[in-house]
């Protein structure tokens, strides 16, 4: 019975795994549109879509935190990601506070916090066991392009133009501040549980994200893109959230298969991520 049971789930994953890249994209964004509608239609205040994925991601902060002080191991995991994931927290937790002081604002520096945590125990703590050489993407690679792109493209609002400024830099930081572990995973090619927990983590809260944007573009029939400002600002903050999701799209593919198939360490075959 146990064996009927997984069949279909293995005739479904032979299929998925043969089928050309272009068919895999197709079946990608079909599943996301169907979640996007799904999504729509459960739940009735959009916005709890951004604070299911800022809870999201500082479960998969979490997850790290186990990791380091149970395993007394960082072995796989970016520390360039982390610092650059503390840079955007940092950046974005000074314009929540000085533009919007809400519920957001506590969520980030709790997630601020602990991520600064895990760095401590990455660079004294655990140092011994930090994988130096895989990690081998220098940061100001995906800070000085951001920093450049945000002096270029910002919002138009009324605020200060250095506020403006630091709310665009964020965005686009956070957008790619999991490049440096991706690389990490691309080097060693097999991911232990935690890891790939964390990372998965990251991969639901930028679509929850990127479905809280696109459903309140929708919802105000466009008026949101307004009320963020003018000119190409309001397409960029889209676009970051998409780009968020992709990255991680490929990824987030191949852990879903390897639970599915019992798997606890995620192999990962050549060409991902």
């Amino acid at each position: 019975m146990k064996g009927n049971t997984k069949k279909p789930i293995q005739v479904v994953r032979t299929w998925v795994r043969r089928q050309p890249p272009k068919v895999k994209v197709f079946l990608a964004f079909t599943i996301a549109i169907a979640a996007l509608i799904f999504i729509r239609m459960v739940v009735y205040d959009h916005d709890n879509l951004f604070i299911a994925a800022e809870a999201v991601h500082a479960l998969g902060i979490s997850v790290l935190i186990y990791k380091l002080a149970t395993e007394k191991t960082c072995a796989g995991l970016s520390l360039k990601s982390q610092e650059l994931t503390a840079i955007f927290l940092g950046s974005r937790l000074y314009c929540s506070v000085v533009m919007e002081y809400d519920v957001h604002t506590l969520l980030d520096l709790a997630t601020l916090a602990a991520t600064i945590w895990v760095i401590y125990m990455m660079r004294f703590n655990l140092n011994a066991s930090y994988m130096l050489e895989k990690d081998n993407v220098p940061n100001y690679y995906v800070v000085i392009p951001c920093a450049v792109l945000s002096l270029v493209v910002h919002p138009t609002t009324q605020h200060h133009i250095i506020n403006r400024i630091l709310w665009a830099f964020c965005v686009y930081l956070e957008a790619v501040s999991v490049l440096p572990q991706l690389r990490v995973m691309q080097n060693t090619k097999i991911v232990e549980p935690f890891t790939a927990h964390y990372v998965f983590a990251l991969g639901v809260a930028r679509f929850l994200s990127c479905a809280h944007w696109i459903l309140q573009v929708l919802d105000t029939r466009g008026g949101l893109l307004t009320a963020l400002g003018y000119g190409l600002w309001p397409s960029m903050v889209l676009l970051s959230e998409i780009v968020q999701t992709f990255i991680l799209a490929d990824f987030c593919y191949y852990y879903v298969q390897s639970v599915m198939g019992g798997q606890l360490v995620l192999r990962l075959p050549s060409g991902v991520v």
